[in-house]
């Protein structure tokens, strides 16, 4: 096994190394199947934590000072059909206070069920996300010892996703060649860009992937790089935000099946300006569906895990080395790839079943990736 890796006894730690957190330490694994000659590519996977995604770090750090700030009768609600749900929901439990969540009308019912085993009261708040969130709201503003918990956007959510690459850091002996990571919101970024500044790897390039039809963040950056030259899709607007000022692409429709989890409006103005000011380089990916339901069920067969195509949407540059080198070019040296697989509970069998008749069925042979503003065809 390359040398790169510290085989640390992470399963026996009842908490994360930073005293009093609610997370556990995720393994890292050496990936045998996604590793080529000159390049290793590691696994950080978030699967394993009790929220089943990577949205318990940041979130339970959030719902715990919460606690800590509105004594034990705090009320925390929160918007959310998905992950961030379930990650309150699971912290809520622990913690053992009182949690909300307000979902559109439409939710699965395996998603009611498994937010009532973590004892959460559901509400349907209305036809979609944005009456659910204004439902949310209104609770928040009539009840003294409400707090409205964020999906992404919030610095202490950030603070506790940040903590991911503080764990890798430690299990890794040397810097990884470049950091990929799928983005909705973009929580998940702004902690790997915090996390960076605290371990010394600020000049390690981040990759961001997301689905063509659910890339709010991509367009947003592709704003502010490129600014009259960005090309956006047909509907989506653009908002300035004053306090970053930066612009911000809105999506009010999707159009890709993984936007369940990456269907974020607009992505954290916050972020996106920490992207834009980071020393290392912030490299834009979007894949088409096809290429996210393809590594899906790759990984699968390769390592045994469901994971969501917004997770698999990451791997799709670890399973296309075409796609890899061109983000990682070789230089005679092995690469090293860390790639954050960020999990999610919105996944089944008959997912990947779907996934691969669907690739199947689809007639190219090649298919447009964009990267910061060019088109790449990837065989499929």
């Amino acid at each position: 096994m390359p040398s790169r890796l510290i085989m640390t006894p992470i399963w026996t730690l009842p908490v994360a190394p930073m005293t009093g957190k609610l997370w556990q330490e995720t393994p890292l694994i050496f990936s045998s199947p996604l590793s080529q000659k000159d390049a290793s590519v590691y696994l950080k996977l978030e699967t394993v934590h009790p929220g089943m995604s990577f949205k318990s770090r940041g979130i339970s750090l959030f719902v715990q000072r919460a606690k800590e700030t509105h004594g034990p009768s705090v009320h925390l609600v929160i918007a959310s059909g998905g992950n961030a749900a379930l990650a309150a929901a699971c912290t809520a439990r622990s913690l053992d206070v009182r949690c909300t969540v307000y979902i559109p009308a439409g939710a699965a019912q395996s998603t009611l069920d498994l937010l009532d085993r973590e004892n959460a009261k559901v509400v349907i708040g209305g036809k979609n996300y944005a009456e659910a969130l204004r439902a949310a709201k209104q609770v928040v503003d009539a009840e003294k010892n409400a707090v409205m918990v964020p999906a992404y956007d919030d610095p202490i959510v950030w603070e506790g996703h940040s903590s991911l690459i503080m764990e890798a850091s430690r299990q890794m002996t040397l810097k990884p060649s470049a950091i990929f990571c799928s983005v909705g919101g973009a929580g998940l970024l702004g902690g790997i860009i915090d996390g960076c500044k605290v371990v010394g790897w600020d000049d390690v390039p981040i990759v961001t992937l997301e689905t063509i039809g659910s890339n709010s963040f991509y367009h947003s950056m592709m704003l502010n790089r490129l600014g009259g030259n960005a090309v956006l899709p047909e509907g989506v607007t653009i908002v300035h935000d004053a306090v970053h000022d930066v612009q911000l692409a809105h999506f009010s429709t999707f159009s890709s099946k993984a936007s369940g989890s990456l269907g974020a409006s607009q992505p954290a103005a916050g972020v996106v300006k920490k992207a834009l000011q980071r020393v290392g380089a912030v490299i834009c990916v979007s894949v088409p569906d096809e290429l996210s339901m393809q590594a899906a069920y790759s990984f699968a067969d390769d390592h045994k895990m469901l994971v969501e195509l917004a997770c698999s949407t990451t791997l799709v540059a670890a399973y296309k080395s075409q796609l890899f080198d061109h983000l990682v070019p070789p230089t005679g040296e092995n690469r090293t790839g860390l790639f954050i697989v960020c999990g999610g509970f919105k996944v089944s069998l008959n997912d990947m079943l779907e996934y691969r008749a669907l690739v199947d069925g689809c007639s190219s042979d090649a298919l447009e990736v964009c990267c910061d503003g060019n088109v790449l065809s990837i065989r499929k």
